[in-house]
């Protein structure tokens, strides 16, 4: 096997979970494109359904399943289902939210719904997954961190405290599930131009400090994330475990 063959995802299911845009979509597509037939996961039905078809429009293998994150029963009835029809190789626990404001101010509910959201479900996937992964010997699990698993900004602490906790929660998988044979990484993205980020995209003032600060001097743009997803998802990481790997133009190395 050469170094390149060693990148191939050929014969794996990969479940991506907040995959009908954004990142979690670009995600799916690096996968697909690597080889992995993907299964795109999503609340809405109809966006995780245009999502898959314009997956299968550039010739990729692409399914759908359409569950809360969220809701454990749900959760677990959904990964059940996946399973009778294939493993589950691979999964990218990628669903997460944003939600701004004063810590001062910030209501209880917002902190619950951001929590339930970015780090509850990281768990209920993680876990049910894992089992049937553990069955196997065998799996890779990656979950999607930020630089705020690292570094803070006003307005933004329980995100930040959620991320924080996704880092954390990612290294006790690969301390607990390496072991028994599964890779746990996560990605760390910077500040990429998605839909969820067009507001600080337009921005000319916090756009200007963002590129000052990176040493890449740029955005993020969607497809800066698919090498490291296929390196984490592959053999090639075998030897990775509760790693972080901050995809951010180097925000993350300076002050």
């Amino acid at each position: 096997m050469t170094a390149l063959d060693l990148f191939n995802l050929k014969g794996q299911r990969a479940l991506i979970t907040g995959s009908s845009a954004g990142i979690g979509l670009a995600l799916a597509q690096a996968l697909g494109q690597a080889g992995a037939a993907v299964i795109l996961n999503g609340r809405t039905a109809p966006k995780v359904h245009s999502a898959v078809d314009s997956l299968r429009a550039q010739g990729l293998s692409a399914s759908a399943s359409v569950f809360d994150v969220t809701q454990a029963q749900a959760v677990r009835d959904a990964v059940a289902g996946l399973e009778q029809e294939g493993p589950i190789d691979i999964l990218i626990n990628n669903a997460g939210m944003q939600i701004r404001g004063p810590l001062q101010d910030y209501a209880e509910a917002d902190w619950q719904t951001l929590m339930r959201t970015n780090l509850d479900s990281v768990f209920h996937v993680g876990q049910t997954v894992a089992r049937a992964m553990i069955g196997r010997g065998r799996g890779k699990i990656i979950n999607i961190c930020s630089v705020q698993s690292e570094l803070g900004r006003p307005g933004i602490a329980p995100y930040t405290a959620s991320k924080g906790a996704v880092k954390m929660l990612t290294k006790g998988m690969a301390i607990d599930w390496g072991p028994l044979g599964l890779n746990v990484n996560g990605i760390g993205p910077g500040y990429f131009k998605t839909e969820l980020n067009q507001k600080l995209v337009d921005d000319p003032a916090f756009s200007a400090w963002l590129v000052g600060r990176t040493p890449s001097r740029r955005w993020g743009e969607l497809a800066d994330l698919g090498g490291a997803a296929v390196f984490l998802a592959s053999e090639a990481s075998r030897f990775v475990n509760g790693h972080i790997l901050y995809v951010d133009g180097g925000v993350t190395a300076t002050l």
